[in-house]
């Protein structure tokens, strides 16, 4: 027999977003405006609770599906935004990723559709795809990235398995407004498929009337999947921790997906996020909002129209009157000024770049103080 490999992965590239770091990174000099990664540390208290779990010999196998005390506050963190889950309905899983990958896995068979509002992070399609399922693709950028009834309706067929929902988004930091909720509620419950909620920014939103799926449609509880993680509001990226919460007919489902593929989530450092359950992240999200108002407003003066985005730690700025696209923009902007960014076309919509605001300040302005000298040659 041929020494061949899953052919679901000749398709399959490796992360734009990561190519373009790593060009950044190769070269002197640039500053990076890539990475959706916090730019402060992990605060100490959440990080000395790692010696904790070692000093109580917390290196064995724990739980599959983590220590019931985490779950347990998991469970209190999700109460305090609306949302009721028990322990025995709470995964906690090697990052959202995982989380994400897990759900997708244990959902979908061959032939399925999921449709994913663009644009979107890239790892929903390569999941979906390993799974010998389709993504079918949502465009928003003509409607300020929300969901109108007409799209979606024209989206749905009889294989439509799930719609995965990210509020704020990912790239663009724009929060689904309640009418583009109430759409995909109305389509999911006459058509009866699932709703996977990408929640992992939903601690960095800088408005007062945010809600997510989940609480405004609990009547969906049922076919409702919430994915979240420690990684943006803890500055945990490199922790690899998240959770999913679901009923327990799609739980213990997803558990066995969970269990085959890591096992379990490392023993000793879930004292450490029961300690970051219990830290205000007040201070960090209004960092961001601080920069979020920066950035919109040197994005003005740079002549590039933006979406507002009200979450997150992105911008979605639009370059499409620069007469580029996106990869020759963003290729262009390192090689020629010494400043990364991400192609709008790694998130499935072209004619936009992103950037991230989660660096530190310092690094920020200088960043802009390039990005403007290079539009401003374009222009």
């Amino acid at each position: 027999m041929p020494l061949t490999l899953n052919t679901a992965l000749n398709d399959l590239q490796p992360s734009g977003i990561r190519r373009f770091s790593a060009l950044a990174a190769q070269t002197p000099g640039c500053i990076s405006l890539t990475l959706g990664e916090p730019g402060e540390d992990t605060p100490e208290r959440i990080a000395a609770r790692v010696q904790v779990g070692l000093d109580a010999h917390k290196t064995h196998y724990p739980p599959n599906n983590g220590w019931p005390d985490l779950r347990l506050a998991i469970c209190a963190r999700m109460a305090a935004t609306g949302l009721s889950y028990q322990p025995e309905e709470v995964v906690v899983t090697s990052g959202a990723t995982e989380a994400l990958y897990a759900t997708l896995s244990a959902m979908l068979n061959p032939g399925d559709e999921v449709i994913v509002p663009m644009p979107a992070f890239l790892l929903y399609e390569s999941v979906v795809r390993l799974a010998r399922a389709t993504v079918v693709p949502l465009a928003t950028d003509e409607t300020g990235f929300q969901i109108t009834e007409e799209a979606l309706a024209a989206s749905v067929t009889e294989r439509t398995k799930a719609i995965v929902l990210t509020s704020p988004n990912n790239p663009t930091g724009v929060c689904l407004s309640r009418e583009s909720l109430d759409v995909v509620a109305r389509l999911a419950c006459e058509h009866q498929f699932y709703v996977i909620c990408d929640d992992v920014y939903d601690q960095l939103v800088y408005s007062d009337d945010f809600v997510g799926f989940a609480k405004a449609h609990q009547e969906l509880r049922e076919q409702t999947v919430v994915v979240n993680s420690f990684s943006k509001p803890y500055a945990m990226t490199g922790w690899r921790l998240g959770w999913l919460a679901a009923p327990h007919h799609l739980t213990d489902q997803i558990a066995k997906i969970h269990q085959y593929a890591i096992s379990s989530v490392v023993s000793f450092t879930q004292d450490a996020a029961i300690e970051a359950l219990a830290t205000d992240v007040t201070p960090m999200r209004e960092s961001y909002r601080v920069r979020r108002d920066f950035v919109l407003a040197r994005l003005a003066r740079m002549g590039l129209s933006c979406v507002r985005p009200d979450g997150a730690f992105y911008a979605f700025p639009s370059i499409r009157k620069l007469g580029l696209t996106s990869e020759e923009f963003c290729t262009r902007a390192i090689i020629e000024d010494g400043v990364a960014l991400v192609p709008g076309s790694v998130f499935g919509c072209e004619g936009h770049v992103r950037l991230s605001y989660a660096c530190d300040v310092t690094t920020l302005r200088w960043g802009l103080d390039r990005l403007e000298k290079f539009v401003a040659k374009l222009s």
